[in-house]
C-alpha cells in the first residue's frame, strides 16, 4: 500500500446508491478511531443526494454487515448499500 493510501477506505456504492451518488467508488481518509458512524458521515457530506436514504443506508465492512459502532480500518473495502424494496 502507498503512503497515500496508507489511512484510507475504498466506499463502494450499490444499486440506487451508486446512481444517486453518480460513482461506484470512492477513497475515504479515515481516523485511528473510525466508525461506520462517523464514515456515514462523510458519505452524507461528500454526496448530498444520499441524504434522503440516511437511516436507511446499510454499510458493509469487507464483505459483513457492519453497525454504526463498528470500527473502520484503514484498508478495508467498504460497501454502501440502500434500501432495497421487494415482497
Amino acid at each position: 500500500m502507498s503512503e497515500g493510501a496508507a489511512n484510507t477506505v475504498n466506499v463502494l456504492f450499490f444499486a440506487a446508491a451508486r446512481d444517486a451518488a453518480r460513482a461506484s467508488e470512492w477513497r475515504a481518509t479515515v481516523s485511528d478511531t473510525e466508525t461506520v458512524a462517523s464514515l456515514r458521515a462523510k458519505v452524507l457530506e461528500a454526496f448530498p443526494a444520499l441524504k434522503s436514504w440516511a437511516r436507511a443506508l446499510r454499510f458493509a465492512v469487507d464483505g459483513e454487515y457492519a453497525r454504526d459502532d463498528d470500527r473502520v480500518l484503514a484498508g478495508c473495502e467498504v460497501a454502501v448499500i440502500p434500501p432495497v424494496a421487494g415482497g
